[in-house]
């Protein structure tokens, strides 16, 4: 699991940043800094999706969440399609 969040988060803004600051201050600081920070953003989601499930029923946010990500992948090919036609 380690290994699969590790490839899969590698290429992420964040942890080219970390890696950056490494490279400039303390490693210490930076694993500190960096974990707090993920952390705190995790709770934050958390946190969030607690309050939406509050007030929202589990099956109307899967919908919810269904018709993001056709609409997200229907965008994707159509921009595919746009490209590929143009060249």
């Amino acid at each position: 699991a380690f290994l699969m969040i590790f490839i899969a988060e590698f290429g992420d803004k964040t942890q080219i940043a970390v890696a950056g600051l490494a490279g400039l201050y303390s490693s210490t600081a930076v694993w500190l800094g960096a974990t707090v920070a993920l952390a705190l953003t995790s709770a934050a989601g958390v946190l969030a999706g607690k309050t939406v499930l509050r007030r929202l029923p589990v099956v109307w946010l899967h919908r919810l969440a269904g018709g993001l990500f056709l609409s997200l992948s229907m965008l994707a090919v159509w921009r595919f399609v746009e490209i590929y036609e143009a060249s």
